[in-house]
């Protein structure tokens, strides 16, 4: 048992450096487009092709699982990020700017999330869902964590130095303590997530469109909702709290999943987070920036977001063996993360041309969209498990 809390705890530290370093843009963005003389939407595209490159490594970095194992893969990412960063920071014009973005996205693809749990799902077997929903609701800190230190340091030394500075963080602390600090696992057994994919496909596909449609929801608010709340008529210090508590909320989340103890599963934590999002996101639009508006988006939205952040996470262990869970992982990151790609410049020329209230209306209708999806996958176990 402490074994598995000195994993968990290595890999939520190194999981919340490496996205706090990588989600750095939401909060230079204005002075990265003042700098280069541009506009908003078009910095935003660097975490685009972040997304797009992340997930179209992921077929790839499924199968450096498999002959590598997780841990050395994680390692050399981590390393990456670090290269990628330092590119970021030297860089003097946009061609650059988002080449940088690239080689960042490539390397999370090896260190971000997806690696984190498939070594969870080598390393604790039994324990994968628990371990694996913690660790992903502790992820949601990262800007909670990271996005006042980067407002600090880029007031302090500037954004280009405050890039270089963590890149020196991912490559001289958190790639020797995955290297050093986790346990080595198998590297895994052959493909044979096609097979079962082509027999499961109406419910696979059914589990990435809901998976994708609220990844869109809620990695589009971290990406640009700081920006968002701006609109909404916050000034930048109270957008930048309130985008803060917004991720120490997603740890709330935890609780929708305990709530339902050993009798739910990954897609029972999906449903009922999958309901709060577009109520959360509908109190928002109703509201505005008031008091209580704000407040209800924290708690309904907040802890939604995290409970399904844990949903992402462990549906698929509803469908898929362990043994197969890191191949039906990477083979989900791919659309997942294409679609993520499009919601920050989505959403700022949506924010830009139509204003904040729209914004919230376009989310809440994509999140309905992803509940519904949800409840017919739900149906569709209901009936298997009838005929079974």
């Amino acid at each position: 048992m402490q074994r598995h809390l000195f994993v968990l705890f290595l890999l939520a530290l190194t999981q919340i450096t490496g996205w706090g370093v990588v989600s750095v843009l939401p909060v230079i963005a204005a002075t990265v487009a003042a700098e280069f003389q541009t506009l908003l939407p078009t910095v935003f595209i660097g975490t685009s092709v972040m997304f797009v490159a992340m997930g179209l490594a992921a077929p790839w970095i499924g199968r450096a699982f498999r002959r590598f194992g997780p841990r050395s893969v994680m390692a050399a990412g981590a390393g990456v990020i670090a290269v990628g960063l330092c590119l970021l920071a030297l860089s003097t014009g946009l061609l650059v700017f988002w080449a940088a973005w690239v080689l960042i996205g490539l390397a999370g693809s090896m260190f971000l999330t997806t690696s984190a749990y498939a070594y969870i799902a080598d390393y604790a077997e039994d324990r994968a869902r628990s371990l694996i929903g913690t660790l992903m609701l502790v992820t949601g800190l990262a800007g909670s964590v990271f996005w006042p230190i980067t407002a600090l340091l880029d007031g302090v030394v500037g954004w280009r130095a405050t890039v270089l500075i963590y890149a020196g963080i991912m490559a001289f602390v958190v790639c020797p303590l995955v290297l050093l600090g986790l346990p080595a696992t198998g590297t895994g057994a052959p493909e044979a997530i096609n097979k079962r994919t082509a027999r499961k496909g109406p419910v696979f596909a059914l589990l990435v469109t809901a998976i994708a449609l609220n990844s869109f929801v809620t990695f589009g608010i971290e990406a640009v909702g700081i920006q968002l709340l701006q609109a909404t008529g916050m000034d930048l210090a109270r957008a930048i709290a309130v985008a803060s508590l917004l991720g120490v909320f997603k740890v709330g989340g935890r609780v929708i999943d305990l709530l339902g103890g050993n009798r739910w599963d990954g897609l029972s934590t999906g449903i009922v987070s999958g309901a709060m999002i577009p109520i959360g996101l509908a109190v928002m639009w109703i509201g505005g920036q008031g008091i209580l508006s704000v407040a209800g988006f924290l708690v309904i939205y907040g802890v939604g977001s995290g409970a399904f952040a844990v949903a992402r996470a462990t549906m698929p262990l509803v469908f898929f063996e362990k043994s197969d869970y890191a191949a039906a992982m990477a083979t989900i990151a791919l659309p997942m993360n294409l679609i993520n790609a499009l919601a920050p410049p989505v959403l700022a020329a949506l924010m830009a041309g139509t204003g904040a209230h729209a914004v919230f209306a376009v989310l809440g209708a994509l999140s309905t969209m992803a509940f519904i999806v949800l409840w017919q996958l739900n149906r569709k176990r209901s009936w298997s498990a009838i005929a079974g």
